[in-house]
């Protein structure tokens, strides 16, 4: 099953004003590079709450999910 870019694209909008910024600018150097598998991570890491999804891009909180940190470091380089 293939994932659709343009509905993760969409989810990559978020509530949190810091993590829209973040992805607004990983979308524009990472997103069109990303593997079918690094989607899925996405896409899985996108289920996140905000606040815990920003807390891990900070670093104030440490991702626990061996899969979802290369998108974590990733999201850090934007």
């Amino acid at each position: 099953m293939s994932i659709n870019r343009g509905r993760v694209r969409w989810q990559c909008r978020r509530a949190l004003l810091e993590l829209d910024l973040v992805f607004a600018r990983f979308l524009e150097r990472h997103f069109d590079r990303l593997s079918d598998d690094q989607l899925a991570d996405l896409d899985d890491l996108l289920r996140c709450d905000d606040y815990d999804l920003w807390a891990m891009v900070n670093g104030s909180k440490t991702c626990d999910v061996d899969r979802w940190k290369e998108m974590i470091g990733l999201l850090r380089q934007a």
